[in-house]
C-alpha cells in the first residue's frame, strides 16, 4: 500500500514538474522581447505616451539600449522619448551606436536627454545628438576629451623577480602589456589615436548641437574640462536647466501630447520572470516532495 502511495506520489510529481516546464516554456513565447510585436499587441497599442529610457553607470555595451531605443520608435502610441541620464561616460563605440541610433530616430520623433547627477564624457556623446538636452544647474557634464590608461607594472615584475617573455608579429602588437616601458613610437602611435578619437567627438558634438555653439568656441572648450549644467547651458552644450518632469513635459510638447503624458518604461526582459517562475515551481515541488515523503531534509533535534 505505500509503495503504491509512492509511486503515485512520483508519478503526480512528474507531471507536475512537465506542466511547471512547458508553462515557463509558453509564457516566455509570448512574451520573449524581440523587436516584432505581434498584430493584437499593435492593435491595442494606443495612447499618448513618453517612452523612458534610463543610461545609468559606465556605458561599455550599447545593445539594450539600441533595442530600447527601436522598440519606442516602432511603438505608436510612443510621441516622444527621454533619455534618463546619470553616468560618467565609458566606451567610445557604444556611445557612437547610441549617437547614430537617435540620429534616425529623432527625425520621426523627438528624443530629449535629461541629465541627473552627471553626463560627462560618452555620456554627453550620446546626449549631444537629442532634439533637447535638459539638465540641473548643479549637473556635471562636458568632459569632452578622450583617455586611454595602460598599466605599467614592468618595475614590479622586475622587484619580484618576474620575467615575461614576448613573442610577437608586429612591431606594436604588444603595445600597453605593461610588462615594458612605451616606446616613443608607441606613445606617438597612441598619441596619434587619441586625438582622432577625440576630433571624431568635437565633430558629432558640432553635429548634434549645430547652431546651437561655434565649432571654433566647441573646441577650445573641448580638452575635457567638466562644467556645471549651468555654466554648460551658457556654453551651448545644454539647452534647459529642469528636472526629469520638466523634460517629460518638453518631450510632450515637441511630442505634440496635450496634458499629462503617460510614461511607458522598457520593459525588464522575459528571461527575470522564466527564472522567477521556474524557481518558484521548484521550491514548490520541493515542498510537495517532502510532504509526501520522497525527499529527505536535513533537520537539528
Amino acid at each position: 500500500m505505500k509503495k503504491t502511495r509512492i509511486g503515485g506520489s512520483i508519478l503526480l510529481l512528474i507531471v507536475l514538474m512537465a506542466l511547471f516546464v512547458a508553462l515557463a516554456v509558453g509564457l516566455s513565447k509570448l512574451f520573449e522581447t524581440e523587436e516584432k510585436s505581434s498584430g493584437l499587441i499593435d492593435a491595442l497599442d494606443y495612447g499618448s505616451r513618453i517612452g523612458i529610457i534610463p543610461i545609468e553607470g559606465t556605458i561599455m555595451t550599447s545593445d539594450e539600449i539600441l533595442k530600447d531605443l527601436r522598440k519606442f520608435q516602432k511603438k505608436s502610441s510612443i510621441k516622444a522619448i527621454v533619455l534618463r541620464i546619470n553616468s560618467p561616460g565609458g566606451a567610445v563605440a557604444p556611445a557612437q551606436e547610441i549617437y547614430r541610433e537617435i540620429e534616425k530616430i529623432k527625425k520621426k520623433k523627438p528624443i530629449v536627454a535629461s541629465m541627473e547627477t552627471v553626463g560627462a564624457s560618452a555620456a554627453y556623446y550620446i546626449a549631444s545628438n537629442a532634439t533637447r538636452v535638459v539638465c540641473s544647474r548643479g549637473t556635471i557634464t562636458g568632459s569632452i576629451g578622450v583617455i586611454m590608461m595602460l598599466p605599467d607594472i614592468h618595475k614590479i615584475a622586475e622587484k619580484i623577480g618576474v620575467g615575461v617573455n614576448i613573442v610577437k608579429a608586429g612591431k606594436f602588437k604588444d603595445i600597453g602589456s605593461g610588462f615594458k616601458p612605451l616606446t616613443e613610437d608607441e606613445k606617438n602611435l597612441l598619441e596619434t589615436f587619441a586625438v582622432e578619437i577625440h576630433d571624431q567627438f568635437i565633430a558629432d558634438v558640432a553635429t548634434g548641437r549645430k547652431e546651437k555653439i561655434e565649432i571654433n568656441k566647441l573646441r577650445e572648450i573641448a580638452d575635457g574640462r567638466f562644467f556645471s549644467g549651468e555654466k554648460a547651458r551658457e556654453y551651448g552644450l545644454v539647452d534647459n536647466i529642469g528636472n526629469f518632469y520638466d523634460a517629460v513635459q518638453i518631450a510632450a510638447e515637441l511630442g505634440g501630447v496635450k496634458g499629462d503624458p503617460q510614461l511607458e518604461y522598457p520593459k525588464k526582459k522575459w528571461n527575470n520572470y522564466l527564472d522567477m517562475v521556474l524557481e518558484s515551481a521548484s521550491t514548490a515541488l520541493v515542498g510537495f516532495s517532502r510532504r509526501a515523503g520522497l525527499v529527505g531534509s536535513p533537520e537539528m533535534r
